[in-house]
């Protein structure tokens, strides 16, 4: 009976709080097909299916083609100077090619190494591409 007493009194004093900090639940279950709208560069082109369709135990593929494609993007930032949201976000095909080619094979573990070092190569990149894009506005 005691134990029942005080799990009420706890349940009373946490309804607010967890009122508060819970998020709302509906019975709506409509969705938002809206596209997502970025601060820049609203035209992106769509990043290739098998990302979206890929199986969750193999999520470090994406993610290492995430890196390969930004990491090419920035390449040319600062080769040609020019950030123009054709530049900054290209069409994923040339790095897909790249992807398939010489990554896709892989195991998870080379695939962390690359990620690492196309990490490290983007932080090195990063400076002259900030500058170059804030100049234009694509930052």
């Amino acid at each position: 009976m005691r134990q029942t007493t005080l799990a009420l009194a706890l349940l009373t004093l946490a309804g607010p709080l967890v009122a508060q900090t819970s998020p709302q639940v509906t019975n709506d279950l409509t969705v938002d097909m809206a596209p997502q709208q970025y601060r820049i560069c609203n035209d992106r082109p769509a990043r290739p299916t098998w990302m979206d369709e890929i199986h969750p135990r193999q999520a470090y593929r994406a993610t290492s083609m995430m890196e390969l494609y930004e990491i090419r993007a920035w390449e040319e930032i600062t080769a040609s100077g020019d950030c123009s949201c054709d530049t900054r976000f290209p069409a994923w095909d040339s790095a897909d090619n790249e992807y398939r080619q010489q990554y896709e094979g892989l195991a998870q573990g080379e695939h962390t190494a690359l990620r690492l070092e196309w990490i490290a190569k983007r932080k090195q990149l990063q400076p002259m591409v900030r500058e170059t894009c804030e100049a234009q506005g694509n930052w």
